[in-house]
This record gives C-alpha cells, sequence and structure tokens, in this order.
C-alpha cells in the first residue's frame, strides 16, 4: 500500500518554533514526528511513502535525514506560492499514488496510532469510495465532526461546527482510505478542501465511511497538545515515573527523556516532564520542569524553566526565569538575570535585554 502524507502546511499556531520547521519535524520525546510516522507505516505494510510539500519543507526534511527503513520516500511538491488545500495535493499526486489500488492519505501533523491494517480491510469490505478514521474528543468544535450509522456509514461531515450543530463527538482523525476514484472529485490545479468540499458531498452520496479508533491521538497543532503529546508519552516510558537519580551530582526526577550529548551541571534538577535535546548543556544549580528545549541549547547557572519550549542552539543566561507558556525561537539569546513572564514568545535570532512583564510577541 502507498501513503500520502500531507506536509505542507505552515503551523502558524506553532510559531515561532514553525518558522524554522514544518510541523512534521517537531520532535516529539527526541524523534521527529516523521519519524514516528514513518515507523507506524512500516509496521502496516505500507512501502512507499509520497511526502506533499512546499519547496522549503522538503529540503528541511531531506537535511533531517530521518530513517526510512526500506520505505521508499517520493515528493510531491505544491505550485511556488500556491497551496493547494487539503484535497489538491491529492489531486496533484495522482500519477505517484496510480489508479489500481487504494491507498492511505495522513495529516502530517498528526500523531495516531491507527490500526490502518484493519482500517483497509473495512474499506474493502464496506467497498467505500472513502473511509476515515475517527476518534471520540471532549470539543469538537475544533475538527470535522461526523454522524455515524451501525454500519459504520458517514451521513454527515461537518467541519468546525458550531456548538448547537455538532453532530457528535466523533472526529477526523486525519487519516483516510481512499479508492483512485477519488480523483474524479478532485478538481485540477486549485486549491480544493478535503473537509468542506470533497467529504460532505460523498457522505450525501452513501460513499464515506468511518473507522472508530480508539488508539492514542493527537494533532500537535497548538503548543498546549504538543506539550502534551510528549507529556503523555513520557508517562507510557518504561522509567519509573516516581523514581529519582542523580547523574554527576544533578538531581533527576522521571519521567524525563535526555538525548545523546546531554550535560548536567551539579545540583541543577531536571524534571519532572523535562525533554532535553541532543547536546543541550545546563549550567549548576538549573531547574527545569514541565518543558521540552530542543538540541544544542545552552541554559546557564540557576537558570529556572517551567512550561516553557525552548528552540534550537538557544542561549539562556544566568539566573534567568522563564515560565509557563512560554516559546523561545531558534537562536534566541536570553541574558543574565531576565525573568519572563507567562506566554511570552520570542521570535527566532532575536536577543532579550530586559525583563518582560506581560505575555506578548517579541520579533
Amino acid at each position: 500500500m502507498k501513503a500520502l502524507i500531507l506536509a505542507g502546511g505552515f503551523a502558524t499556531r506553532l510559531r515561532p518554533l514553525s518558522c524554522t520547521r514544518p510541523k512534521t519535524l517537531f520532535p516529539i520525546l527526541n524523534k521527529p514526528l516523521l519519524q514516528w510516522t514513518f515507523e507506524r507505516l512500516i509496521t502496516h505494510e505500507v512501502n512507499e511513502a509520497i511526502l506533499a510539500v512546499n519547496h522549503q519543507t522538503e529540503a528541511l526534511i531531506k537535511e533531517e535525514k530521518i530513517p526510512r527503513k526500506g520505505l521508499l520516500v517520493t515528493y510531491s511538491r505544491d505550485p511556488p506560492r500556491k497551496p493547494l488545500g487539503t484535497a489538491g495535493p491529492i489531486k496533484k499526486a495522482e500519477k505517484q499514488l496510480g489508479h489500481y489500488n487504494s491507498f492511505l492519505v495522513l495529516n502530517g501533523d498528526i500523531f495516531a496510532d491507527v490500526n490502518y491494517t484493519r482500517m483497509l480491510k473495512q474499506h474493502e469490505e464496506n467497498e467505500a469510495l472513502a473511509t476515515i478514521a475517527l476518534h471520540r474528543v471532549e470539543d469538537p468544535k475544533r475538527y470535522g465532526v461526523v454522524d455515524l450509522s451501525d454500519d459504520n456509514r458517514i451521513t454527515r461531515f461537518v467541519e468546525k461546527p458550531t456548538r448547537d450543530a455538532v453532530p457528535s463527538n466523533l472526529i477526523n482523525a486525519g487519516a483516510y482510505v481512499l479508492d483512485p476514484k477519488i480523483f474524479q472529485y478532485i478538481p485540477k490545479n486549485k486549491p480544493v478542501s478535503m473537509e468542506r468540499e470533497i467529504f460532505p458531498k460523498l457522505a450525501t452520496e452513501g460513499l464515506l465511511y468511518g473507522f472508530p479508533s480508539e488508539g492514542l491521538w493527537f494533532d500537535i497543532g497548538q503548543p498546549e497538545d504538543y506539550l502534551k503529546i510528549n507529556r503523555t508519552l513520557l508517562d507510557q516510558s518504561k522509567e519509573d515515573s516516581k523514581q529519582t537519580r542523580s547523574r554527576n551530582k544533578a538531581i533527576i526526577k522521571n519521567p524525563v527523556s535526555l538525548d545523546k550529548g546531554v550535560k548536567l551541571g551539579p545540583k541543577s534538577k531536571i524534571g519532572p516532564y523535562a525533554i532535553l535535546g541532543q547536546n543541550v548543556k545546563v549550567g549548576k544549580n538549573a531547574q527545569i520542569t514541565n518543558s521540552i528545549i530542543l538540541p544544542e541549547t545552552v541554559i546557564s547557572d540557576s537558570a529556572t524553566i517551567d512550561g516553557a519550549i525552548i528552540g534550537v542552539n538557544v542561549f539562556i543566561g544566568k539566573n534567568v526565569t522563564i515560565n509557563n507558556g512560554c516559546i523561545l525561537g531558534d537562536h534566541t539569546k536570553i541574558e543574565n538575570n531576565i525573568t519572563l513572564t507567562e506566554n511570552v514568545s520570542v521570535c527566532p535570532a532575536k536577543e532579550v535585554h530586559e525583563d518582560i512583564r506581560t505575555s506578548q510577541n517579541i520579533c
């Protein structure tokens, strides 16, 4: 089976981190989301992944050199300065996907434990044109929501409904099995929305089915969701979540994830729920909790970080305090003795020379 991964989005809600990387390359437990996706596809005997990308995303993905483990990876490029929406890239990749077998389409910003093998089998048994993986959530208004009949036929599909129009709490989980006949529904060389134009039409024609999935599912499109998936996977890790250990006279309170080359200063306190990327350096007496620190970042003596996401190659000075909800873009510099209040964002390569006492974006 072939899979098309929609990886060309701009991830505006994850700025400033997404200014320098696509969502597919955001690390989860120090491993890019796209690598998690590749590994799951391989377990379900998918042999080819086609990445629908823009030029910049393609270059960044190739630079990352993600292990493929036998998976053939090719690219389908959106036209320059002309995004094709969520359906247009499917039409664009028509020749690569072929007209003989059903194929898988995945939203690139979704972390989902979906049984694609069973999903394909149900799709074929129903002789469906399209089958959508579904997931139950408490608040479905952010997503596409369905009415599902007893035979798993979707009778109505509503994208981001108002509170009064929510048909259920079953949402589009961002994974589809599509029959090649779907190409007849998508116009060529124009932006088309799968969720607003194609799925509602298929539902009215009785050709759209759902595949309820109970596995782990996260949309990492917002910072709080990105932190939550990392926290959830830390809770599921083999480390004893209540264990406290020491390393180089630093105190590590699990669950944490420390990548290769991490250096911890004496009396620093790491965790719980701290993720430190490759070659991160932490000074003495520093404290890091509930945070994600990307590779090559330096955190100086007596700095305190709680509930933040810190980009690549950031320098954080001595006695700095970074509070909950802060996001620092790549290559930023925070000088000594600075405090960032909650929900401060700093754009890439910016330097901060004074306290930031109100929630704001520094660009």
